[in-house]
């Protein structure tokens, strides 16, 4: 029986050569307004920074920096950072193999936990040729044209990222059972997609020879 394949990517550390994150953050902490802003959180910080728990300090270094920005400025940042991102920050041995599958036509989705608005402007810039990525990642949300300082659904991470993934393939009327997941990372979302897929195919080294 053919299978749909679908190529699973993370994108910080495993697309990229670091974190993307943190460097998207410290384009909108540079002024004034972020310390004003981050006084009232800073005991909400401490158990969170005490148990290393990322995402809860995710949630709130988004609320900290985004509440009350116009998303016409987010967006823009966004853009920018995208763009140097898929110019000088790209790993060369994952973003092969990513040619590789988009080559063999196989499904590509990039499912991450890092920022949509900029992982987007990286899967255009990595598709080309009419050639589409998906993005399954974490979106701010964004009310009459401004931040409010939350998420647009949950983080993308663990669990939710096999949610998504199960979502995105409903929609195209595929089961669990039509598809061979190979994921790109090593995380526990990547771990856990992997343990729910019927036909997994875990890329453990991704400095191997281009091709699973």
């Amino acid at each position: 029986m053919s299978r749909v394949v679908v190529a699973a990517f993370d994108f910080d550390e495993t697309l990229t050569k670091g974190d993307s994150v943190v460097p998207f953050l410290r384009r909108f902490t540079t002024t004034s307004r972020f310390a004003v802003s981050l006084l009232p959180h800073v005991l909400r910080l401490l158990p969170s920074a005490i148990r290393r728990d990322r995402d809860r300090l995710r949630v709130l270094a988004t609320q900290i920096v985004f509440a009350g920005r116009s998303a016409a400025e987010v967006d823009a940042a966004a853009r920018s950072w995208g763009v140097q991102i898929a110019e000088s920050r790209l790993r060369a041995d994952t973003t092969a193999r990513l040619r590789w599958h988009l080559d063999q036509g196989h499904r590509v989705a990039i499912v991450s936990a890092s920022y949509e608005q900029y992982v987007r402007v990286v899967a255009d810039a990595l598709g080309g040729d009419g050639q589409t990525v998906e993005v399954l990642a974490t979106r701010l949300h964004v009310e009459d044209g401004v931040c409010t300082g939350r998420l647009e659904g949950s983080n993308c991470r663990g669990p939710e990222k096999v949610r998504r993934l199960e979502a995105w393939l409903s929609d195209r009327g595929w089961r669990r059972d039509d598809v061979v997941v190979y994921a790109y990372g090593d995380s526990t979302g990547d771990r856990e997609m992997l343990a729910w897929a019927d036909h997994p195919h875990w890329v453990k080294d991704p400095l191997a020879s281009v091709g699973p």
